[in-house]
């Protein structure tokens, strides 16, 4: 596995058209539940961790989804591990207060138009 989408359940329907599997999170507690289990093989309806978790390279959140994992996603990009994190806005559009990734590059190279 590749990549996987945890976010709206119209976006997930869409990823899922291109072969990208995932769940939808309607919540802080769902989404924080798959983000444990694709990242640590953490499974909490269980309590442990599930032997052999097969874990994907990109993990594609929702802008929403990123704001209700918080420090947990921090702590995880600050980690440097698999999967790398990806950010995409949900069906509502762009999160206010939210740079793109091109606004980012600009910044960091110092190109102001």
């Amino acid at each position: 596995m590749d990549y996987f989408f945890i976010g709206d359940p119209e976006l997930l329907t869409a990823f899922r058209f291109v072969g990208v599997n995932g769940v939808s999170a309607r919540g802080p507690d769902d989404t924080r539940a798959a983000f444990l289990k694709i990242t640590q093989g953490w499974d909490e309806t269980a309590g442990a961790f599930l032997p052999g978790t097969e874990r994907c390279r990109v993990l594609i959140l929702t802008e929403e989804a990123a704001d209700w994992l918080g420090n947990d996603l921090t702590q995880w990009q600050l980690s440097g591990r698999y999967p790398l994190v990806v950010e995409v806005p949900g069906t509502m559009g762009r999160l206010e207060g939210r740079k793109t990734l091109v606004d980012s590059i600009r910044e960091a190279v110092g190109i102001h138009v």
